[in-house]
């Protein structure tokens, strides 16, 4: 191995183990417990869905805050945003803000659940004076359209009598017009780019309804009823601001939020690992490696389908460079991905263990496979 060797380390977040930044670290104490003077060049990456706002913060050197926000059950919840290093670009996650895991089984319930909080993050990065913003909207408690972020934002939702509509789904049926003379000017002057890895309709049996419902909680009167309301609010949306939502590719994503940034965001919708790759800067980090480093928690055969390992590879396929990835699980299937770009795969598993053992000990096995690399390398 020449003394300049230089390693470009861009792992996925071992989900429940270590953040993707986590990982680079470790990866780099072991590389250089056997070459200090290997250069590790660190890109934490995500594949759009949870941990992608972490892991652009961490690779572009900026800020996460924490804010108060609404909740998808309408209570108060602690949800965070982050500022790019270059501090014009916003990012945020819908799931902190309207996630289904902040809601318990018993109570999911899409009629009632709301946006709202996802509108609120919208609205602290716009505060912050952001020129873009990232959303990550997978993950969703919601089938609201994105109802309630346009309320958070000043848009008024209203019935034949002028009332208010209240949070979910459920009401989207009463809905008779959309006032936007209060809505945040700001978002004009603002590129909006989402992470979406779905290509589902709005409604219809490949609707947000169909498809996502029933994971929220929706019986199938509910989702009957969700379907019909969201085909209605579709239809006055297009009567009021000439915006086609209905059938567009990706509208029905996060119970049809990815509809929602689309009529009054002008969001464009991208696959969550090609903005990752774009955002951390990682081409530019690879064409002068010697090599990549990648990996996640569990690596098989959908690893193909969009996920960080392969989305790493196909970069550094790009320029010729070997990839090595680590997994704490390597499942079946994996072997598909040796024609696709990852040149070896190694689990970090030392031994048969409990799954809190081996997700405490996950830094510890990702440090000592790093090591053994590095010395069958120097071999």
């Amino acid at each position: 191995m020449k003394k300049d060797f230089v390693l470009v380390l861009a792992p996925d977040s071992f989900k429940e183990s270590m953040t993707a930044k986590e990982a680079c670290e470790a990866m780099e104490r072991g590389a250089k417990k056997v070459n200090p003077d290997i250069t590790c060049i660190h890109v934490p990456m995500a594949d759009g869905g949870e941990g992608t706002m972490q892991s652009l913060v961490d690779a572009t050197g900026g800020t996460v805050f924490t804010t108060t926000v609404v909740g998808p059950l309408g209570k108060q919840v602690e949800a965070q945003y982050g500022i790019l290093g270059d501090g014009k670009i916003g990012i945020l996650e819908m799931a902190s803000a309207s996630g289904i895991e902040l809601v318990p089984q018993a109570d999911r319930n899409p009629l009632t659940a709301t946006t709202y909080g996802t509108g609120q993050l919208i609205k602290a990065c716009l505060d912050k004076g952001v020129k873009k913003l990232l959303i990550g909207i997978g993950g969703s408690a919601t089938n609201d359209g994105g109802a309630g972020m346009v309320q958070a934002l000043g848009g008024r939702l209203l019935d034949k009598e002028g009332n208010e509509l209240a949070y979910g789904g459920g009401e989207l049926g009463k809905l008779h017009s959309i006032d936007l003379t209060g809505f945040d000017a700001r978002l004009k002057d603002v590129v909006v780019e989402v992470a979406c890895d779905v290509s589902n309709p709005l409604c219809g049996e490949k609707g947000a309804s169909h498809v996502f419902g029933p994971q929220k909680g929706a019986t199938k009167e509910m989702v009957e009823l969700l379907d019909a309301n969201l085909r209605h609010y579709a239809e006055v949306i297009k009567e009021q601001t000439g915006k086609d939502v209905i059938d567009a590719p990706g509208a029905g994503a996060a119970g049809g939020l990815g509809a929602g940034l689309m009529a009054f965001a002008d969001g464009t919708l991208k696959k969550g690992i090609e903005m990752v790759i774009e955002y951390a800067g990682l081409e530019d980090k690879v064409k002068d490696a010697d090599m990549v480093w990648t990996g996640e928690g569990s690596i098989d055969f959908q690893t193909q389908y969009g996920k960080t390992p392969l989305g790493v590879a196909t970069v550094a396929k790009k320029y010729n460079k070997p990839v090595v990835a680590l997994a704490g699980r390597v499942g079946g299937g994996s072997e598909v991905l040796f024609d696709k770009g990852i040149d070896a795969i190694f689990g970090i598993m030392k031994g048969v263990c409990s799954i809190e053992e081996a997700l405490a000990k996950g830094q510890e096995n990702v440090e000592k496979t790093a090591e053994n690399i590095i010395r069958l390398m120097n071999l």
